[in-house]
């Protein structure tokens, strides 16, 4: 269907089906809007050919805080917040990507081997989604596509993830009739950010976002991690899913990115492994003064908050299929806990004056007193905190957030049943 048919089909309403799934009702006409503008704009820029829109999620961390660098266990979700592109094929294998906000060169995928000049750079994440693909046996081909994202940058929902899978997505729908598995997708993803892009990351993002719903991940198999779907919708307990935007700056912060992983790894090897995964809380407490003499006392908690943490994503997981709500949710106030205490992911080492994330925590506690949770979400010192808030309380506490990080810093989430997706 021509691209200009698919505006018409929107606008008669014979699309409303499929955007309320993924949307909701309330958002149904913001997404109109939303898919038609997007349509429209690559219509303008390339031509009203026959075309795709394609959609990926961003993804929201519920349980295993930074364990997945560690091969361990994590409990995530995908979100109603997205990045879609519309999307013509073409016969010769360029890739030419227009997207709001960046300045992107065509893409030659005749040659898929790795630019340095293209490092940090979204033609490396095109470049390498295609390769990887490429390298399992897989096509890749050209396209023209323009795309807009509403995956907040930086506030840990893996804005890149779900542009990567966005990618890989349509590579299966153009040129492999749909027939990768969502965890390949990831995994090219994954491939592409640490190898082309190069940038280190885990899998969890790309894996959440690629299978979409509320997933459960053991990713000890490192190279075919486990992903099992849990059916939980904090909606149909009566609970808002929030995350806060604290508005904090991510510059500067690639050394205390960077530490969490190698201290943890360097516990690891201390105790003859290469990853903590491969430990048990056992071997670790018959070794505390080693691993603090040579490690150092941070790592030492770092490493303790993990052996804890992979635990609790698991019994978080038991809990939900076992519709225990009350046991879920001490469950991630304890991981809350344990980032603040062991983790130390909160506020940015010798900071006085600015601590957001802490601010915010204390705020959520406040308001929730004994119900519902909050923890840091994703990577921490900086980006977004998360609570389940009863719905009873919900403007109660974006007022409380509003007074301290500003007006709209309050998202509330939905859980998206799909993953990337040929939306139409």
């Amino acid at each position: 269907m021509k691209l200009s048919e698919l505006i018409t089909e929107i606008q008669a309403g014979r699309k409303d089906d499929v955007l309320k799934e993924l949307y909701g009702e309330d958002a149904l006409q913001e997404q109109k809007e939303r898919y038609v503008s997007v349509i429209q704009k690559t219509i303008d820029l390339f031509e009203d050919g026959e075309g795709f829109v394609f959609s990926a999620p961003g993804r929201t961390e519920v349980g295993g805080n930074h364990t997945d660098h560690q091969l361990g266990r994590v409990l995530a979700a995908s979100i109603n917040l997205d990045t879609i592109a519309a999307v013509i094929p073409t016969e010769e294998p360029v890739v030419r990507l227009a997207s709001l906000g960046f300045d992107i060169k065509p893409v030659d995928l005749s040659d898929l081997s790795i630019q340095l000049e293209e490092k940090n750079t979204t033609e490396a994440l095109i470049r390498g989604t295609a390769a990887a693909l490429c390298g399992k046996g897989w096509k890749a081909g050209g396209f023209m596509a323009y795309s807009e994202s509403n995956v907040i940058a930086g506030g840990g929902m893996s804005s890149s993830a779900a542009f990567e899978v966005l990618l890989g997505t349509i590579q299966n729908v153009l040129y492999n009739e749909g027939k990768i598995p969502a965890q390949e997708i990831a995994k090219a993803g994954q491939y592409a950010e640490n190898r082309y892009f190069m940038k280190a990351c885990g899998l969890m993002d790309q894996m959440a976002s690629a299978v979409g719903s509320f997933v459960a991940i053991d990713f000890f198999e490192k190279n075919n991690p486990l992903v099992e779907k849990v059916d939980f919708d904090p909606a149909s307990y009566d609970i808002d899913l929030i995350l806060t935007d604290i508005r904090a700056d991510h510059a500067d912060l690639s050394d205390e990115y960077s530490a969490v992983p190698n201290e943890m790894k360097g516990v690891a090897l201390t105790l003859g492994e290469d990853v903590l995964s491969r430990c048990t809380i056992s071997q670790f407490m018959r070794h505390v003064p080693e691993i603090r003499e040579k490690c150092g006392d941070r790592a030492f908690l770092r490493a303790y908050h993990f052996l804890k943490e992979t635990q609790r994503a698991e019994d978080e997981k038991i809990a939900l299929r076992e519709k225990n709500i009350e046991a879920f949710l001490d469950l991630v106030n304890e991981s809350g806990r344990s980032s603040w205490m062991y983790l130390q992911n909160i506020s940015v080492p010798g900071a006085v004056k600015e601590q957001p994330a802490a601010v915010g925590l204390a705020l959520s506690s406040e308001v929730l007193g004994s119900e519902g949770a909050c923890r840091i979400h994703g990577g921490g010192f900086a980006g977004t905190i998360q609570a389940f808030v009863p719905k009873a309380k919900t403007q109660k506490y974006i007022k409380a957030m509003e007074s301290a990080f500003g007006e709209g810093c309050c998202y509330i989430l939905k859980i998206r049943g799909a993953g990337g997706i040929c939306v139409m």
